[in-house]
């Protein structure tokens, strides 16, 4: 009892002392914290309950890793998914800030803000609500409860959950957080000067709310490391703070603008020039080795993406170049994660620490060449863009990796980020450390990105309160993943509980094995090329992961009762249709 009402006294002390600096600062206070009365105490003291440490990837394709069948250096991370479980059915939204709508709040990103994506309101979207396009107030964050319950919170890296200062990390949750509050930047912060900032594309950063700059000519991953891990060590320098920690590590690696230290790129010449469909070959044989998909799984067949042999040897070294930019900045996030590891070791804190690894959507496979990639336009000359050859991977290249790569790096899942196909919403996963049975465990139940904020509160000894802050919050979706990670169970939900996704009207629900999907067809003009046929389709993943074999005309009953599920899911969450 006596650690409960210290941590409540702390939290207390922490709320008056966070008032006054933000009223100095000339920006909103904190939302405020539950009464005792909405919030679950603790069920076992501060001292006894688990630190966590979520490490969440940028755009990383399925197959990126050693230990999901990559030939990419992933030494730390491997080292890790080996000692626990991997999760090779994870899925998230098919895009970056849903998915972390869904992260954070442990329900449909429909219901928490970001039914469609920041970058990208319409008019039938617009004041909607769930369409907010940031995270609302229909939920508390696994921050703000956790930290209610006696964690220190912690956050280095991209938040794209809101963009003004009474929606940042600092007001939901986060007691100390570095965060780029936009969905990408250059990774080597060349792109705050005045010539960025009139021509739109400059990024925005916040230092515990307060404005704040990167600072230019060091790389994205190892600074966004050196925060957390710095914030780390000061936890640690104070000898009265006794709390478990709450960590979250948000790398904007390996998200487009596609660079990494020259030293890094180097060390991957060569090894991409027999193409894309070569590696996609290769790596899925990995996989069947490491039994992370069936024996006979066959690959989708590549979309969107010009065979190999087709391209000329002037663009084959351009293409080759770009997926050695790319393996190095995977290569030195992996780095930065060992760092981090270590750190936590020397701290004394590691044997004490959950690790959650994951991605947040399948790889990107657009075609982009300047930072204006909505509407897909030439850089402006006054940013100083170089996307030559020699070039690309520096700080001063804007280049994307295109379709071929993206669908190799997520073989052999069809398709890629932004659609809710297997390759846009199945991402490499696992959980190490503390509580985790390893062992090279492979699980795969299917799992979500919901069921990561039930995990972390259940695993804490809290419970979600009906109000926090004097406002109802919404239930989790989600499910707690404790009797999986603890090897006691294998699934966290039945076969016949469905779960749908949603994403710029493209649709699925999968329920057990089953998955139906639906494609809109391309709209003519738009900026970015798509696939769809505009009617639903149905697959059986445990069968055939690769979505290759559409069964719907042999399976009509099936197919029906999924669209039904989906059309009861769209209208408990308040989706959009695609024909309002």
């Amino acid at each position: 009892m006596f650690e409960v009402v210290a941590a409540l006294i702390s939290m207390q002390l922490y709320l008056v002392i966070a008032l006054v600096a933000s009223l100095a600062a000339g920006f909103p206070p904190a939302a405020a914290q539950p009464s005792v009365a909405e919030q679950v105490l603790p069920d076992k003291p501060l001292a006894q309950r688990p630190n966590f440490l979520v490490i969440v990837a940028d755009d990383l394709g399925w197959s990126d890793l050693g230990s999901f069948g990559g030939e990419i250096a992933t030494p730390n991370l491997d080292a890790l998914a080996y000692s626990g479980v991997r999760f090779s059915g994870f899925h998230t939204a098919p895009a970056c800030s849903p998915t972390r709508a869904m992260l954070m709040s442990g329900v449909d990103n429909h219901q928490a803000g970001l039914g469609t994506m920041a970058e990208l309101p319409n008019q039938a979207t617009r004041g909607v609500p769930g369409y907010e396009t940031y995270l609302n107030d229909r939920v508390a964050t696994i921050a703000e409860l956790l930290h209610a319950g006696g964690y220190r919170t912690l956050m280095s890296g991209k938040w794209h959950l809101g963009m003004t200062p009474d929606r940042g990390p600092s007001v939901r949750g986060f007691e100390q957080s570095f965060a780029l509050l936009d969905g990408a930047s250059n990774h080597f912060g060349t792109d705050q000067s005045r010539a960025w900032r009139e021509a739109g594309f400059a990024p925005t950063y916040r230092e515990n709310g307060r404005p704040a700059r990167f600072p230019e000519g060091a790389y994205s991953s190892d600074y966004f490391t050196d925060r957390l891990i710095r914030l780390l060590e000061d936890g640690a320098g104070q000898a009265n703070d006794s709390r478990p920690f709450f960590a979250y590590l948000a790398f904007t690696a390996p998200h487009w603008p596609i660079q990494a230290p020259q030293k890094d790129i180097a060390k991957y010449k060569g090894r991409y020039d027999g193409g894309y469909e070569v590696l996609s070959r290769a790596r899925l044989a990995r996989q069947k080795r490491l039994g992370l998909v069936p024996l006979d799984a066959v690959p989708h067949a590549m979309e969107l993406a010009r065979p190999w042999d087709s391209l000329s040897t002037e663009e084959k070294e351009i293409e080759a170049r770009k997926m050695e930019v790319y393996a190095a900045m995977v290569d030195r996030m992996d780095w930065n994660i060992g760092r981090l590891v270590a750190a936590l070791k020397r701290l004394g804190w590691y044997n004490n620490t959950l690790v959650l690894f994951l991605a947040d959507n399948g790889p990107d496979g657009r075609e982009d060449l300047s930072p204006d990639h909505l509407n897909n336009l030439p850089p402006a000359p006054e940013i100083g863009v170089d996307n030559g050859l020699e070039n690309i991977g520096n700080a001063t290249s804007y280049v994307s990796y295109g379709p071929g790569w993206a669908q190799a790096n997520s073989t052999p899942s069809r398709l890629m980020k932004g659609y809710p196909t297997e390759g846009g919403i199945r991402v490499a996963a696992f959980a190490a450390g503390k509580l985790v049975k390893g062992g090279g465990r492979i699980l795969n139940a299917n799992l979500d990105v919901r069921d990561v904020a039930p995990t972390l509160l259940d695993l804490a000894g809290l419970s979600q309160p009906a109000r926090f802050a004097g406002r109802p919050i919404l239930p989790y979706e989600g499910r707690s993943m404790r009797k999986v990670l603890n090897g006691r169970m294998s699934i966290v939900r039945s076969a016949d509980e469905p779960l749908g996704y949603e994403l710029l009207y493209r649709r699925a629900l999968r329920k057990g094995d089953w998955k139906a999907v639906f494609l809109p067809k391309p709209e003519k003009g738009a900026p970015v090329r798509s696939v769809g046929e505009g009617r639903w389709q149905l697959f059986n993943i445990a069968d055939d992961p690769g979505e290759t074999s559409d069964l719907a005309d042999l399976k009509p009953a099936k197919l029906q009762e999924l669209v039904a599920d989906y059309e009861s899911y769209a209208r408990e969450k308040g989706v959009v249709p695609l024909y309002p």
